[in-house]
């Protein structure tokens, strides 16, 4: 009797201590899923960053460009079909009849070291025309600068006259990178000069 009943408390036993590996293995999964998600999200909310930190870049290039791109900026003409390069580097002109518009077309992620549209791409680095700078690397920060590419488009506002000339806004698109490659987050705003 002594003996059948030392073997049945050996084998509950191991029943048991296999039950409660098995949920500490399901709890250590759980937690690394976990860690993973927040990683992501923290990715996720760099790249968002960046890619505001471009719209307002954007802005200010607009707003206080040297002449040359002041000029440029200006004048709706200068605005070609596809993105321009030099000083019109980023400006992206209208879209033909039935074409998609330029921020679904330029690979906005595109630069020398990223993308096949040249030593600078079709976009714009955060920085290029304003100076501002931006730290990127490994921890917390993004793997690169942000980019983006403005628009020039014609707007009538209610009530203007019939046959009156269009009133211009722009519309900027940026794109910001997160830790990891493949963490990219594009905004859209539009933005217009006081008194325009």
């Amino acid at each position: 009797m002594r003996r059948t009943q030392r073997g049945v408390a050996l084998v509950v036993t191991l029943v048991m201590l296999v039950a409660v590996l098995m949920l500490a293995a399901t709890a250590a999964g759980m937690a690394l899923m976990g860690e993973k998600a927040a990683r992501a999200e923290r990715d996720r909310h760099v790249a968002l960053q960046a890619a505001e930190d471009a719209l307002m870049d954007a802005e200010r290039d607009i707003e206080e460009a040297a002449p040359d791109r002041a000029a440029l900026l200006a004048a709706p003409g200068d605005f070609a079909p596809g993105c321009g390069t030099g000083a019109a580097l980023g400006l992206c002109g209208p879209a033909g009849p039935g074409d998609p518009p330029p921020w679904q077309v330029v690979d906005l992620a595109a630069d020398g070291a990223h993308g096949a549209h040249g030593a600078d791409g079709a976009t714009v680095a955060l920085g290029h025309f304003t100076g501002a700078a931006m730290q990127t690397g490994e921890g917390a920060l993004p793997m690169r600068r942000p980019r983006y590419i403005i628009e020039r488009r014609p707007y009538h506002r209610a009530g203007d006259e019939a046959g009156a000339a269009a009133r211009y806004y722009y519309r900027v698109t940026a794109i910001g990178f997160g830790n990891r490659e493949g963490v990219q987050v594009v905004l859209q705003s539009a933005w217009r000069r006081p008194g325009d």
